[in-house]
């Protein structure tokens, strides 16, 4: 996987690139809006379906979607794919605590969604805490 993964984000960044796409170098993260909600409705259709190699592509296109907006950040100076990957790593190990932390554990996915709202809350504040800390650690590069 990490290889296709690779493969993408290299065609990613030649679309983006001096010499690439005229289209592609013009996008912007709201220019990109209306593309990505068409590929969301798409997917939806999809899965609605149950029509498997459908699914496959839109997945696809959202990936590419996933990429495109990380490049665009990471020309911007923002963020990169990896620190999207990283913080979603952690922000889901954080909402179940009762699979990562071992604090707690729930039986019923019923129980999962009754705690739900504490555990979100929770999330945030330690998601605005880890945004603070990287935004910190990006100034004192510069």
């Amino acid at each position: 996987m990490a290889k296709a993964l690779a493969e993408l984000k290299s065609v990613v960044a030649r679309l983006r690139a001096p010499k690439g796409c005229p289209w592609d170098r013009k996008q912007t993260h709201r220019s990109l809006i209306p593309f990505l909600r068409e590929e969301s409705e798409e997917l939806a259709v999809a899965l609605k379906r149950g029509r498997w190699e459908e699914m496959e592509d839109e997945l696809g296109d959202i990936l590419f979607h996933v990429m495109l907006h990380a490049k665009i950040a990471e020309e911007n100076g923002r963020f990169t794919l990896e620190d999207v990957a990283r913080s979603q790593a952690l922000k889901l190990r954080r909402r179940h605590p009762h699979v990562f932390a071992r604090d707690r554990k729930f039986k019923t996915a019923e129980e999962v969604l009754a705690h739900w709202k504490s555990i979100k809350a929770t999330e945030r504040a330690l998601r605005d805490r880890d945004v603070a800390r990287r935004s910190a650690r990006k100034r004192a590069r510069r």
